[in-house]
């Protein structure tokens, strides 16, 4: 699937490709500590996000198994970035997608990264074809866990000290949500 001109809108967001004039702000955004603490990179300059944005620019099809895209996330109300939501197509053969979501510190609690992930989750059953979409997250981000429950996904995994991370072995947690699941809106038992 092309996604090259993609943009997909939401009650109160735009997802569109990231383009060269969002170099300042997603610097800025990457730079914060509180941003990085659950990524697998520190606080960035803002030449070390110039390559990051050029692949995230770069990256436009899921045609073949690890394919990703990037969506930047913008507030319809001021066409300020917020951040950004990625979907992976992990399996074409086990019709699995992962999705991710970055955003600036300032944008939480307003609800931005739920409803920009939930437009990738529809986008991942209605177009791609998605039999389960999953999501994993460092056992600490605790916001991040809260907005995969609302989602509606269910905690599938607790993994234990999976990796090294930052010099420390880290916990992560794996949430999901089948197509059957998503159509019917069912609650899922978490």
């Amino acid at each position: 699937m092309d996604l090259a001109d993609r943009e997909i809108r939401t009650e109160r967001l735009l997802l569109r490709r990231y383009r060269e004039g969002d170099l300042d702000r997603l610097a800025a955004i990457q730079a914060l500590p509180e941003v990085a603490r659950f990524l697998y990179w520190e606080p960035r300059t803002r030449d070390e996000v110039e390559p990051a944005l050029g692949q995230r620019i770069a990256q436009t099809t899921l045609e073949n198994d690890d394919d990703v895209v990037t969506f930047a996330v913008e507030r319809l109300e001021d066409g300020l970035l917020l951040g950004d939501a990625t979907i992976f197509l992990r399996s074409i053969a086990h019709r699995q997608v992962e999705v991710g979501y970055v955003f600036h510190p300032d944008s939480g609690g307003h609800g931005y990264a739920t409803e920009a992930t939930r437009a990738l989750i529809d986008l991942a059953f209605t177009e791609l074809a998605a039999h389960r979409v999953f999501a994993r997250t460092d056992a600490r981000n605790t916001a991040s866990a809260a907005l995969l429950h609302r989602l509606g996904m269910r905690q599938e995994a607790h993994f234990r000290e999976a990796e090294i991370f930052k010099g420390a072995w880290g916990d992560e947690l794996v949430f999901a949500v089948l197509a059957d699941e998503w159509s019917t809106g069912r609650k899922l038992d978490t």
